[in-house]
């Protein structure tokens, strides 16, 4: 969880009264601080998805391998049982299975991947588009995340 004080003289849209100059102070450093924390809590969970990115290549490596020693490529790698389950299991192939609760960390997984793999590989990145409804409803539960994390405390 992530905790917070209530900082309602952070803004004058929510201040009662006439809050000081100090109040401002106050409520500014510590709105910086729960910024500071609520980055803590998303870089944790980034970190939490390159740890197990890409685990169905070596969970099923022999099922990966065959296929890739098929040298099976665009639908026909896509038919084979492995792909199906490393899609699904995986997050970040968001053209291939979006999950219902896809977020933005999953986009920037998928942006680590293609990124790394591209230049790796050959060099480049290749083309790649995102539907823009799957980084709306991306954006949207990320924020949804981030607010059920969130305690707000005396």
């Amino acid at each position: 969880m992530i905790k917070i004080k209530p900082s309602p003289t952070a803004d004058s849209r929510t201040a009662q009264g006439n809050p000081t100059r100090n109040d401002l102070l106050d409520s500014s450093v510590q709105h910086i601080g729960d910024v500071q924390r609520t980055m803590a809590f998303m870089s944790g969970k980034l970190i939490e998805a390159g740890s197990i990115h890409d685990h169905t290549k070596i969970s099923g490596i022999d099922s990966f391998y065959d296929a890739y020693s098929r040298k099976l490529t665009g639908d026909a790698f896509k038919a084979e049982p492995w792909f199906r389950t490393h899609v699904t299991a995986e997050r970040h192939h968001l053209n291939d299975h979006c999950p219902d609760d896809v977020n933005l960390f999953d986009v920037l997984e998928r942006i680590a991947d293609i990124c790394s793999a591209g230049m790796a590989r050959s060099g480049s990145v290749y083309d790649d588009t995102l539907d823009p409804d799957i980084l709306q409803r991306a954006y949207q539960n990320t924020v949804k995340l981030i607010c059920g994390e969130i305690t707000v405390t005396a």
